[in-house]
């Protein structure tokens, strides 16, 4: 009895909620991580796969558009489910296999990374793009098909998953520092042997070539192969803690009481009028949203994705890289990091209205416009060889990302009591966003010359 009022003071203190069960926050947690996992792996690996790329600072926008190809897994199942519309269609066994596919893609990135094809009169990154658009299909279909599965839960045990979706980003991140990424490039003298000793007199008096430098980055802790097999542990982890989600009482039993489940992820929520008009004047409820703003939000969530996962991915090597690769490092593993911070945020944050979100993308602004700039400039951009333009990229990177992750779950939170499909919606619109946000970012980076890669020689 001391140890159940100890625990709801602790959440009473935190401003969490008591009545939920630890087991199904702590599954629901490493099933988010399975999410995004394999995508933001790759991400995070970009400082150090971005010195072996024949694409050189021109991969991240190869790989962006390679990753939003994994669209096409959100389509194959809006088709497969309307198909099965009449029949007993189990959204738990997809889960599944896409959770072992992406844990196979995983393991094969670890040997796929630095492996090269000849195509179309050059050297390019094939098996990796391959691996990368399998893992892409967990993730894009995971908006869809995981985030929605969590539906037929209590709606606390969302922002649980939505802060497992964040580790996503934030458990690659502690494994990629611990790796490091080996120092910022440095200008040595390449180890030529010059003339020899044979030839006629003349050619023995001739000058010496003059000396060449090449750039030389010192290796890491430990090699991308590592990173990626730990990366497919990881996700067959997420696998087995959903399978315990699904099928274990205590879990089902966290099913919400006001929700009927159809097949496709279609929920529908109590909301007779009768019982709504008396649970207003409790106190108990909120009235729905109105159409303006739930379109509203929609677009938000769209547009901060178009952004955020779509279109500076893709600039990110211009805008950091000039400031050396730790710069680079930090900014991309900070920012992974930022992810799950703005999503446990949520759990302290009660207030959550549609004016607040709108504030909030128009802080994203100045942010998203120094990132920008810091990118156009390359490869001089602005303080770039003092500390703090350094720490001011960096700074810069880690709350833009921080932003598009809180947003995104308080719009999705705002619009979950919709019913519907409109997670699924939810999981378009963004998928949609960073489509486009990715194909804009391919066409600049590759066809306009607008950003210019830094030499450190």
């Amino acid at each position: 009895m001391r140890t159940l009022k100890l625990r709801a003071a602790m959440a009473a203190l935190c401003g969490v909620r008591s009545d939920r069960r630890f087991t199904v926050d702590l599954l629901a947690i490493l099933f988010g991580i399975g999410s995004w996992l394999g995508v933001n792996s790759v991400y995070v690996q970009l400082p150090l796969l971005v010195q072996r790329a024949p694409e050189g600072w021109n991969l991240p926008s190869f790989l962006v558009v390679t990753i939003q190809l994994g669209n096409i897994g959100p389509l194959l199942y809006t088709v497969g489910a309307r198909a099965a519309h009449r029949k007993s269609f189990r959204d738990a066994y997809l889960i599944c296999a896409l959770l072992l596919l992406g844990a196979g893609a995983a393991l094969a990135t670890s040997f796929a990374y630095d492996r090269t094809v000849h195509v179309f009169g050059a050297d390019r990154s094939v098996p990796l793009f391959i691996t990368v658009f399998v893992l892409a299909l967990v993730g894009c279909t995971s908006s869809v098909l995981f985030m929605p599965y969590m539906g037929r839960f209590r709606d606390v045990y969302l922002i649980t998953y939505l802060i497992g979706e964040g580790f996503s980003g934030f458990v690659p991140s502690i494994v990629a520092l611990a790796q490091g990424v080996g120092g910022n490039a440095e200008c040595v003298l390449r180890n030529d042997t010059g003339i020899g000793n044979g030839g006629d007199q003349q050619e023995q008096h001739q000058q010496p070539p003059p000396p060449t430098y090449e750039a030389y980055t010192p290796p890491p802790r430990f090699g991308t192969n590592v990173y990626f097999t730990i990366s497919s542990a990881i996700l067959l982890v997420s696998f087995v803690a959903f399978t315990l989600l699904d099928r274990l009482p205590v879990a089902v039993a966290e099913h919400a009481a006001d929700v009927t489940i159809a097949n496709g992820n279609h929920y529908t929520y109590e909301t007779q009028a009768g019982h709504e008009r008396a649970d207003r004047k409790d106190g108990n409820s909120e009235p729905r949203l109105a159409r303006s703003s739930y379109w509203l939000l929609m677009t938000l969530i769209g547009i901060m994705c178009l952004f955020g996962n779509g279109f500076f991915p893709s600039i990110q090597s211009y805008s950091c890289l000039p400031y050396g690769n730790v710069a680079y490092h930090l900014a991309v593993t900070l920012s992974s990091m930022a992810n799950p911070a703005a999503c446990f945020l949520a759990f302290f944050v009660h207030r959550n209205t549609v004016r607040l979100n709108v504030v909030l993308v128009v802080v994203f602004v100045p942010f998203a416009a120094y990132a920008m700039v810091t990118a156009l400039t390359s490869p001089a951009p602005p303080l770039m060889h003092q500390t703090i333009g350094s720490i001011l990229v960096v700074a810069c990177w880690t709350v833009l990302i921080g932003l598009v992750s809180y947003v995104r779950l308080a719009i999705t939170t705002l619009l979950r009591r919709e019913g519907g499909q409109t997670l699924v919606w939810v999981g378009v619109a963004s998928q949609l966003g960073s489509l486009v946000g990715s194909l804009l970012s391919f066409g600049l980076v590759n066809y306009t010359g607008a950003f210019e890669q830094y030499y450190p020689c």
